[in-house]
């Protein structure tokens, strides 16, 4: 026989365990299905930066204990390139909003705890083979599951997107990162974006003794082709420690290649299924926006959900793809924008024209006051 909930997710990131937690607050009957394994998912590392309003919706709903405890306040980002180099308190500037640094495998964590002492249930290492949107009926391998309500949260290329025949807008950036994840303090005390003519770096700190450095590097680059040595040669030339100073070194324990690529579906809803996180909108990680999309349409979701179920008002379920459509699309300009502000063009007949439009930009964001109250409201908000 088949098993049954009232609420059934697919996939447990961020979107997902908010999700759940939620609606277990709210004595929602939820299950959760996730294909990888558990400790896969609480060591998979990902973002790191979570806004001011994710903050909101992990501290209102009694999810903020490992962030309060292991997380700090970030709120300074700097600008390096061959003219020199600036700085942005973004704390000062905007609404006055920070980011919170809390790695997200610490948050998915907390997040799977907490689900459990909340009395959800969870199952690892069901790989979901089908989706009926109209049944609320979910495949696995070995059985079936089947519910009121299904989201999707299970990423861009999950069967839950492939369940829904609304069409998408998609861009693919021409751009690569190879992601780097050192066991070494952080270098900087900021978040510092360096503009080279090898390529962007980009240094973030993810605790007291990790950092996430980025590397652009070619778009069919091997991550085997990037030892140890490599790698920080690298950083010390487009971070340009001969001027700014040294980079605390330490052994790399990731490297990844991350295309920056962008999609957003038209609906995130088809029948009795709904859709959160990447399965939702794919954005590009320039401007840390993936997971805190994925919190607010959680909690948007979340409020949907019991509304239908307690009060049996589906106002709010029928409105979700539309609440959240401005907000996506408003994440989507501004990462776009930071990838045309920290990429150089490539070799073509008006490369020079774009890299001098490119200084024009820089020039604004450090002189500009009105510039950086838009780039900080943009930066940390959704």
């Amino acid at each position: 026989m088949a098993e049954r909930a009232t609420v059934l997710i697919v996939g447990a990131g961020p979107a997902g365990l908010v999700l759940g937690n939620l609606l277990r607050a709210n004595r929602v009957d939820t299950l959760i299905l996730e294909r990888g394994s558990r400790a896969r998912v609480q060591t998979r590392a990902r973002a790191g930066f979570l806004g001011a309003n994710s903050a909101r919706v992990l501290t209102e709903h009694g999810l903020d204990a490992g962030m309060l405890h292991n997380g700090h306040l970030h709120a300074t980002c700097a600008f390096r390139d061959g003219n020199g180099q600036f700085e942005l308190d973004y704390s000062r500037l905007g609404r006055g909003e920070v980011h919170t640094v809390y790695p997200q495998q610490h948050l998915v964590t907390d997040l799977i705890a907490e689900y459990l002492d909340r009395g959800g249930r969870i199952r690892f290492e069901v790989p979901v083979t089908h989706i009926d949107p109209q049944t609320a009926t979910v495949s696995y391998n070995g059985g079936e599951a089947q519910a009121r309500f299904v989201v999707g949260c299970d990423g861009s290329n999950g069967i839950s997107r492939r369940a829904v025949p609304a069409g998408r807008h998609a861009r693919d950036h021409g751009v690569a990162w190879l992601a780097v994840l050192a066991q070494a303090p952080p270098s900087m005390g900021t978040t510092t974006y360096a503009m080279h003519d090898n390529g962007f770096a980009g240094h973030m700190a993810r605790g007291p003794h990790v950092t996430r450095y980025y590397l652009q590097v070619e778009p069919d680059e091997d991550p085997a082709a990037w030892p140890d040595e490599r790698i920080w040669a690298e950083l010390r030339l487009r971070m340009r420690v001969d001027r700014f100073g040294p980079l605390r070194e330490g052994p790399v324990t990731e490297r990844r290649i991350v295309r920056l690529r962008s999609d957003v579906v038209d609906s995130l809803q088809h029948g009795r299924l709904f859709l959160a996180g990447d399965a939702a909108s794919l954005i590009s990680p320039s401007a840390a926006k993936g997971a805190n999309l994925a919190i607010m349409e959680a909690e948007l979701l979340a409020g949907a959900l019991t509304d239908a179920l307690a009060r049996d008002d589906e106002r709010a379920l029928a409105a979700y793809s539309t609440t959240c459509r401005p907000r996506i699309w408003r994440a989507q300009e501004f990462s776009h924008w930071m990838i045309t502000l920290l990429h150089g063009p490539a070799d073509g007949p008006d490369a020079q024209f774009q890299r001098l439009l490119r200084r024009a930009r820089l020039d604004s964001l450090r002189d500009s006051r009105a510039h950086q109250d838009f780039f900080a409201e943009n930066y940390v908000g959704i």
